[in-house]
């Protein structure tokens, strides 16, 4: 346990730079399950909120300490052991995705869901936020691949969900109730993942196009004929902040860039490929190229991968998680840079596009308090324009605190008591992540 507030500080924000940020009583740096227990049981019989914490990767504020709480990071809970037989791995929370993808590696096996940040972040985040990734298009995205977990409760009730059978349906399914929470209902410290054999090398194609609108375009076609492996987008801001970091020689003067790839190997791969260029060539696209290099393609992806980064060097950055049903793809990048002209604001928008999840980054300058109220209220407009094309206000960051406000109007009055319901039935002192998610 640490209380000597120069560390402290350092566990106050996630990624998110959530401006209610408060300071933290203490900061509690688990190793064991006995661990999390002994904090709970602690927390519970004095009435102190409990913020749990993973690698502090989150972009939405869900691990944004609050004043006079616990923290209780997982950071230290790094045990990895992969079962080829079975083809799982059984990770604690703290350990990275990365981690748990070489671990599968030296066994032939493969753990599919990457974020963005899959060399920083941690399992335990990815569970507690269903995170997805690149792949995801075709390979789903976290709670595809939980199998089983164990839970601390509120009160120190230590359970355990599910476990290493591919197919399990005894009972009610409470590890996907657990998956996605946000550490609202309770603290996982352990988790069993299912792994798949590693896929063939992929081929990878790259579409530039004069405005985002028509790479949407080509983007709800594709996915009408095929689900590739990767189905990337970046508009043309995020294409000049990569350039300007990385000088990677992208076309600056394009209004969009697809990064597309397909896995199937051998002459189906080649055939997929074949799809997404034609689809592309339909909808205007003014350059085309495809690679069967794995490290040519590669650095597309790399291109891809450092966009937030590469963003976060012009300013404050907001970063949004909208998706939206594949068809209506073109009017929501269409609609982000109406509002972005409207609200005098810069968004750069990246993107899972085979799966129509989105990342506008809303750019401002934290001094200016004028750019920092558009920047606030084109965050707000984003996410409406989101749910007025029948989409999400999260496909994979979570709610956190950056979005509650706008979870009722997404979930509607009685899904959100019923989800209250559940909150009080497992956690009836609210202690757990207060003034998260509902």
């Amino acid at each position: 346990m640490v209380t000597d507030p120069d560390i402290t500080a350092a566990y106050r924000f996630d990624r998110s730079n959530d401006p209610s940020a408060g300071s933290p009583l203490a900061v509690v740096r688990a190793r064991t399950t006995a661990d999390v227990r002994e904090t709970l049981l602690w927390a519970s019989s004095e009435r102190v909120g409990v913020v749990p914490r993973g690698a502090g990767t989150g972009l939405s504020g869900g691990a944004t300490a609050r004043d006079g709480t616990i923290t209780l990071s997982t950071e230290r809970m790094r045990s990895v052991r992969v079962d080829p037989a079975s083809c799982t791995v059984t990770a604690q929370p703290g350990a990275l995705n990365a981690e748990v993808k070489a671990a599968a590696r030296r066994h032939g096996l493969w753990y599919p869901p990457d974020p963005s940040s899959y060399e920083i972040c941690s399992i335990g985040g990815n569970v507690a936020t269903n995170a997805g990734g690149l792949c995801c298009v075709k390979y789903g995205v976290t709670t595809d691949y939980v199998l089983g977990m164990e839970v601390v409760l509120a009160d120190g009730r230590v359970i355990h969900l599910g476990g290493s059978t591919v197919k399990d349906v005894a009972g009610y399914d409470l590890k996907r109730l657990f998956t996605g929470s946000e550490g609202t209902l309770g603290v996982i410290t352990e988790v069993t993942l299912r792994l798949v054999a590693e896929p063939p090398a992929a081929l990878t194609m790259v579409a530039l196009f004069r405005d985002p609108g028509a790479a949407g375009e080509a983007v709800s076609e594709i996915r009408t004929r095929m689900r590739p492996s990767v189905l990337e987008l970046m508009d043309a801001t995020a294409i000049r902040a990569v350039e300007s970091q990385a000088r990677m020689g992208l076309d600056t003067a394009s209004g969009a860039m697809l990064v597309c790839s397909s896995d199937a190997g051998g002459e189906s791969a080649a055939s997929e490929i074949e799809v997404m260029l034609s689809a592309c060539d339909r909808h205007g696209a003014t350059e085309l190229a495809h690679t069967n290099d794995p490290d040519e393609g590669e650095q597309f992806m790399a291109a891809r991968r450092m966009a937030i980064p590469a963003v976060e060097k012009l300013g404050r950055v907001l970063i949004e998680d909208v998706g939206v049903p594949l068809q209506r793809i073109a009017d929501l990048l269409v609609g982000i840079a109406r509002i972005s002209e409207e609200r005098s604001t810069t968004i750069a928008t990246i993107g899972h596009a085979g799966d129509g999840n989105f990342h506008p980054l809303v750019v401002f300058d934290p001094d200016d308090a004028g750019g920092a109220g558009r920047a606030w209220a084109a965050f707000g407009e984003v996410m409406e324009l989101a749910l007025g094309l029948g989409g999400t206000i999260s496909g994979e960051h979570g709610i956190g605190t950056l979005k509650r406000p706008w979870l009722g109007r997404q979930l509607g009055e009685e899904v959100l008591a019923i989800s209250r319901q559940i909150k009080d039935a497992l956690d009836p002192l609210g202690i757990l992540n207060p003034g998260k998610v509902l």
